[in-house]
């Protein structure tokens, strides 16, 4: 049996459900034969800290005192806003000698803070994207994924991305079955790809304030597979094609075809999801022109396959047969 220790580090102003959302999983994992996490948890001075929630936490151990993990999980917060002089100093000496180096939210400030980042490519809370830029600019930030790998670092979006990326790396452990396995325990039925955005269709873009515009953000969204090239939706709007582009991007902050792609794509993911349709038919329910053209979109957006999306993310409940 392998032992895996995994290190989760604590701070007054963690957000516990960082800490406590990837700890479920591991222990989770641990109740099945031959597979052992070993969880640690520890602050500066051992003493217990104080979350965002109020929640008290009583750590392990101090940080001198824990042992060299497998896997060094940095949780975020609000505790990670300004300078951390003796947490950084403790992470740039001692995170190298881990395996694994996680961080969950904005984890990833402390560990830019380190120097720990440097020339990775990195995502962290989509709130906290542009910062971690400014602020360390040797630093690769992917505002998109939920979560990101680069080697031996794994850096996740907010919350509830540090379950996902847990679950990945469990899989990457013990294999696809076991993960599949803790994620239903845990009733997180969609273990969502890392490369899979933060935000839907509809809230990675702005609400318009012009009422035409929502009118026609509205409209792309119950209508994918109706004609949404610029001039139907500025002639919908009552604008004109060039008028509608530049307003559409002002007030939504995203171009009018990347919105269009966003929903469709998010349409379609839904449909593989939920249903047990043919991928033929999901396709032209989604907008594609041909199932080609679906799989294009799905390869160059999330790097998998239609088919093989719905292999690994199909809800149980629409399990069954589907002709691709």
């Amino acid at each position: 049996m392998i032992q895996r220790t995994v290190l989760v580090v604590l701070f007054d102003g963690v957000q516990s459900l960082d800490a406590t959302g990837p700890m479920e999983v591991f222990a989770g994992a641990s109740r099945a034969p031959g597979v052992s996490y070993t969880l640690r948890t520890a602050s500066l001075d051992g003493g217990p800290v104080r979350a965002t929630s109020g929640l008290r936490l009583m750590p392990d151990s101090s940080l001198a005192e824990a042992p060299v993990p497998h896997t060094l999980l940095v949780p975020g917060g609000h505790g990670t806003r300004g300078s951390h002089p003796e947490l950084t100093a403790w992470l740039r000496v001692h995170a190298p000698e881990a395996e694994r180096l996680v961080s969950v939210c904005t984890g990833a400030l402390l560990l830019a803070e380190a120097g720990l980042l440097d020339g990775h490519r990195v995502t962290t809370h989509w709130n906290y994207c542009a910062q971690l830029a400014h602020d360390f600019p040797a630093v690769e930030v992917d505002p998109d994924p939920i979560f990101v790998r680069d080697g031996r670092l794994a850096t996740s979006a907010g919350v509830t991305a540090g379950i996902d990326l847990a679950l990945a790396l469990v899989e990457e452990d013990h294999g696809r079955d076991l993960a599949l396995t803790v994620a239903r325990h845990l009733v997180v039925f969609l273990r969502r790809p890392g490369n899979q955005a933060q935000f839907s269709a509809q809230l990675s873009a702005q609400t318009a304030q012009r009422e035409p515009l929502r009118e026609v953000q509205h409209w792309i969204t119950q209508h994918p597979d109706a004609d949404l090239a610029v001039d139907a939706l500025a002639a919908r709007a009552r604008l004109s094609p060039r008028h509608f582009a530049r307003a559409f991007r002002a007030e939504t902050g995203t171009t009018p075809g990347r919105y269009v792609d966003r929903v469709r794509l998010e349409h379609a993911r839904r449909l593989l999801e939920d249903t047990c349709d043919p991928v033929g038919r999901i396709a032209r329910a989604s907008g594609y022109r041909t199932p080609e053209a679906m799989r294009r979109a799905f390869v160059k957006a999330l790097a998998t396959a239609p088919a093989e999306y719905r292999r690994r993310f199909r809800t149980p409940a629409s399990v069954g047969p589907a002709a691709d």
